[in-house]
């Protein structure tokens, strides 16, 4: 096993003859890792340290050990996949001998026959909103021709611009860019390019724009790797090519110069005192280059009294709210706030011969395959609450989704007993904790508890934040990277921790015609700056 190396004293000092770069890279998630593979690929050019205050890299992207009474000896609880455009992220799995795997999604929205819809079978409210649907596909097309002005808008402000009904926008527009662009509560104030984006951009669509149903049937997504496993030997890796991984280590910025580079305050086996200031063996570092590879408003509070008047600005307008999830097997209450199963009262009109295909197939009893399931068993779920039509619950079958269980099951096998089932529930934004439905979960039956610090998609973060990106990104020696930059994907994530690298010098080394699309894409919004192609 690759041991990595937390603080050796002898390998921060630089020898006065050597010519390297020194770069600090602070944050160990998708971004902070991609950004030290990539600079970790020129060691003669580059001495990279790479911080983090957890005690484990990957960020949010983590794994937690399961009893076997569930199925699976493990557990995907923050990232769950992601779709066939995730490009860089499938290259380092694999670079590692980690393997996405595909899956047929299925989605279920809503509770009860007046506000249930689905991508597997025509439901009620599809046959009502038929028309808005369909009005939908044309709407789409004129956000995309004015994108400039029309893309800057709110959804909400969209929907009342096009006259559609309040109960097409709340029971199927929202909930659907909710859940998989991880928007949350704060979707209604989301910018409409994401509405467009989702189904039309061929650098960030999840799937086609379906027009008698909304959303295509069974499109193909993937399902990760255990991530724990995978960070844990990439950054293995790392540190077996030279990175000097410091996990559990805390940093406070002393001194940006814009000439003679950054000064760090290091706190080695660091831990938090009670007012949060760091605790831990500190001692004092110059770096040549800054990579702040954490949530903005970390690095606000990094940058401190050094921060620009355009940091400040640029920073200050990402939003970020605190969710939690609750990873359980309580099938009882999974059932009473999600539809799980296929319904007779459920069921649209069969008026075509795909809608009575489609119907045949939801009626099955759930069989596992390799690539997902035979019937209705859906992965991803949300209803809105009763309080507030326009606020949400998600949901995730994981025993449905993630492949692991599948694989332990073999094919053809019939489902798990609900009970069997691993779920996880997800409440968003702590300030509406009051409409929550988490004290109904049984306590006996929880499995995890795991807070996040998730921004908010609103209309300003796409005119202030993403436009702003390239008049700090490069500044006093500092670069940004992580999916705040854009959009909240950890594609994103890792691609802009590859152009943070490839600013300060590394090279982009392209594998895949699309892939690279997309990098010279980010490189050009982030950081203003043109890819000049590989070398």
């Amino acid at each position: 096993m690759i041991r990595i190396s937390i603080h050796p004293q002898l390998a921060i000092v630089m020898s006065t003859n050597t010519s390297r770069k020194r770069i600090a890279v602070v944050g160990a998630g998708a971004a902070g890792m991609s950004c030290a593979s990539t600079l970790a690929n020129h060691p003669d050019q580059f001495q990279v340290h790479l911080f983090d205050s957890a005690s484990q890299p990957g960020g949010q992207a983590t794994s937690i050990p399961l009893d076997a009474r569930y199925g699976a000896p493990w557990l995907n609880d923050g990232v769950q996949g992601g779709s066939p455009i995730f490009r860089h992220t499938f290259h380092f799995f694999r670079r590692y001998g980690y393997e996405p795997q595909a899956v047929k999604l299925q989605v279920s929205f809503g509770k009860g026959p007046e506000s249930f819809f689905t991508n597997i079978f025509p439901s009620p409210l599809v046959d009502q909103f038929s028309g808005e649907i369909r009005k939908l596909g044309r709407v789409l097309t004129w956000i995309q021709r004015l994108m400039p002005v029309l893309g800057i808008f709110p959804v909400k402000l969209i929907l009342r611009l096009f006259r559609f009904s309040h109960d097409f926008g709340s029971k199927m527009v929202l909930p659907l860019i909710a859940l998989f662009l991880g928007t949350g509560n704060q979707t209604p104030n989301v910018s409409s390019v994401l509405l467009e984006r989702l189904f039309d951009d061929p650098q960030m669509k999840l799937w086609d724009y379906d027009p008698d149903m909304l959303l295509p049937n069974q499109p193909t997504m993937y399902t990760f790797p255990n991530l724990g496993d995978f960070y844990r030997d990439w950054a293995g890796d790392l540190a077996a090519k030279g990175v000097n991984v410091r996990l559990q280590t805390g940093v406070e910025i002393q001194k940006r110069d814009r000439m003679n580079g950054v000064d760090l305050r290091i706190w080695d086996n660091a831990t938090h005192g009670s007012e949060r200031r760091w605790e831990g063996i500190v001692h004092d570092e110059h770096f040549d280059e800054l990579v702040l590879c954490v949530p903005a408003d970390e690095a606000k509070k990094l940058l401190g009294k050094h921060a620009t008047w355009r940091e400040r600005y640029v920073l200050g307008g990402v939003k970020f709210y605190d969710d939690v999830t609750i990873t359980h097997h309580d099938a009882e209450y999974f059932n009473s706030i999600f539809e799980t199963r296929y319904k007779t009262e459920l069921c649209g009109k069969a008026t075509s011969e795909t809608r009575s295909e489609q119907i045949a197939f939801a009626k099955q009893p759930p069989r596992c395959r390799k690539d997902g399931w035979e019937g209705f068993a859906p992965m991803y779920y949300t209803h809105s609450l009763a309080q507030d039509p326009q606020k949400i619950e998600m949901g995730f079958d994981c025993t449905n989704y993630q492949h692991q269980f599948r694989e332990q099951l073999g094919e053809n096998a019939l489902s798990p007993e609900p009970d069997r089932h691993v779920y996880q529930t997800i409440f968003l934004n702590k300030e509406n904790s009051d409409l929550w439905t988490w004290e109904s979960i049984d306590k006996e039956k929880i499995i995890g508890e795991k807070w996040w610090h998730q921004f908010g998609h609103n209309w300003q973060h796409y005119l202030r934040v993403v436009p702003g990106m390239m008049f700090i990104n490069g500044k006093n020696r500092t670069l940004y990277a992580g999916s705040w930059t854009m959009v909240n994907m950890h594609e994103i994530a890792c691609i802009s921790g590859i152009a943070a690298a490839y600013r300060l010098g590394a090279v982009y080394e392209p594998f895949d015609d699309f892939a690279e699309d997309c990098f010279a894409k980010y490189l050009l919004v982030s950081h203003g700056k043109r890819y000049q192609g590989a070398e």
